[in-house]
């Protein structure tokens, strides 16, 4: 049992140091996690991990981390959330309204596919909201970043 413990501890660790500490925020690392699940099985992979503690334990860890991190996100305010939104749209190529739209379509699959809900309709709600601001304030946006 604590060698299991021990396991888990230094997988998330891994996970945390080497993946999710060097992305910017909430939004990019939701994304980053959904990116790992498959979309047909709804497991999640990660190669570099799986070669070391196992494609179980890494699925589920993922999957605890994406809801977790999830959740922290529906708890900051939506003017933060609009901060942090608006960076990471930022940070893709192309132009920014282009890139609200892409965004549209892409984060509704950032929700964790266990996730309850009520959860789900919240952030769907969030994201939709924050989507339509996100255009109108596109100069403000630019000269502050």
């Amino acid at each position: 049992m604590l060698e299991h413990l021990q396991t888990h501890r230094q997988l998330l660790f891994d996970l945390t140091a080497n993946y999710l500490d060097p992305l910017r925020g909430s939004f990019e690392r939701l994304a980053y996690l959904a990116g790992l699940r498959e979309s047909s099985t709804g497991k999640y992979q990660h190669d570099r991990l799986a070669a070391v503690y196992g494609t179980e334990r890494v699925d589920q860890v993922l999957a605890r981390c994406h809801e977790e991190i999830f959740e922290r996100l529906l708890e900051v305010p939506l003017g933060s959330q609009e901060e942090e939104l608006r960076r990471y749209i930022n940070s893709w190529p192309g132009s920014f309204v282009d890139n609200v739209r892409r965004c549209r379509e892409l984060a509704r699959s950032w929700a964790p596919a266990n996730a309850p809900r009520y959860l789900i309709e919240l952030y769907s709600s969030n994201l939709n909201a924050l989507l339509e601001l996100l255009p109108d304030n596109t100069t403000t946006a630019r000269s502050d970043m």
